[in-house]
């Protein structure tokens, strides 16, 4: 790969991870899909850092 394909792609992937990150604790945050699966226990400690 260049040098400029390298330079596009990157701050498409910080935004990419940045968007992903804040969709997985708005999950954790407001008990979504995501955050129904985990198991009872992961749930209970990650509710008890929220708060």
């Amino acid at each position: 790969m260049n040098q400029t394909s390298k330079k596009k792609k990157s701050p498409l992937i910080i935004l990419a991870v940045s968007v992903l990150f804040i969709a997985g604790l708005a999950d954790i945050k407001y008990r979504g899909l995501f955050f129904r699966l985990l198991p009872e226990s992961v749930q209970s400690f990650l509710a008890g850092i929220i708060r």
